[in-house]
């Protein structure tokens, strides 16, 4: 498997679903890097060279942020709208969906397993 930044990327799948396997790198920044590289989209990460694979991965740490630092980042954002108290920070100190949903029904994934609340007797 070769390695960019550290991360072990699937030998046997196309170039550029492979670099999505790094955190913070999709479809669309993937097949930007392979372009600016001049490099061949359809070719499997197991027949990239030494060469190829440095040059991805300088070209990924002078531009784009990505896996630990990326992670932090977004941390960090999260900390600081909790700390001044804003709408946003205060949806994810609750555990609930920050982006507007519906709660009363679904947001199971969000809110977890359901705890059950018993009927009070007549």
């Amino acid at each position: 498997m070769p390695r960019v930044l550290g991360i072990d990327i699937p030998d046997n799948k196309r170039l550029e679903i492979s670099l999505t396997y790094i955190f913070g790198i999709g479809r669309f920044l993937s097949n930007r890097i392979i372009e600016k590289l001049g490099l061949n989209p359809n070719i499997r990460a197991v027949k990239l060279t030494e060469d190829e694979i440095a040059k991805i991965n300088s070209e990924i740490q002078s531009n784009y942020v990505v896996e630990g630092d990326l992670r932090r980042k977004i941390q960090n954002d999260i900390k600081r709208l909790v700390s001044i108290h804003s709408y946003r920070g205060l949806r994810h100190r609750l555990s609930l969906p920050v982006r507007g949903q519906r709660t009363r029904t679904n947001a199971r994934t969000r809110k977890g397993k359901r705890k059950t609340v018993a009927n009070k007797k007549k």
